[in-house]
């Protein structure tokens, strides 16, 4: 059977008063109908709920575009370390199985590893108990807000 809010146990954490509430302090901003809403925060562990929709739509199928699915994922792992100052390096994605639009995926993120500024995160996504992909994700946790580190760029 389909997962649907109804049938789930945690309310998202959709304002930012409920992001403050629950001390996400990392990655508040994110539009939560494109990557996912927090359902539950602990140090080290974050739990991401993605209802896809029409907009995430690649074709007349209804096959949900992987870029939704990456996006959520890196959001929940971001989460799962909660620093302001997070920054992903980089991730390996396993795709396991397809996704459309109207299914719910939720995204557990677990930090494996803390060394330095370095931190090792494990990413499922999960669709009716199902696994439909995997992300071993590489992040740093800088001292500062990246933007400030005067990349030629953005001088």
């Amino acid at each position: 059977m389909q997962e649907t809010l109804q049938e789930s146990e945690e309310q998202p954490i959709t304002t930012l008063d409920e992001y403050e509430k629950h001390n996400l302090k990392t990655h508040y901003r994110v539009t939560g109908d494109l990557s996912g809403r927090v359902v539950e925060l602990k140090p080290g562990f974050a739990k991401v709920s993605l209802i896809t929709t029409n907009e995430m739509t690649a074709d007349d199928k209804k096959l949900v575009h992987s870029g939704f699915l990456i996006s959520s994922a890196i959001f929940c792992a971001m989460a799962s370390v909660n620093d302001p100052y997070v920054t992903p390096l980089n991730a390996n994605v396993k795709f396991l199985s397809p996704v459309k639009v109207g299914d719910i995926v939720i995204f557990e993120a677990i930090e494996k590893i803390q060394k330095g500024k370095r931190r090792e995160i494990i990413v499922t996504g999960m669709l009716n108990n199902i696994k439909i992909l995997t992300v071993e994700l590489v992040a740093l946790v800088f001292e500062e807000h990246i933007l400030t580190n005067k990349l030629p760029q953005y001088k």
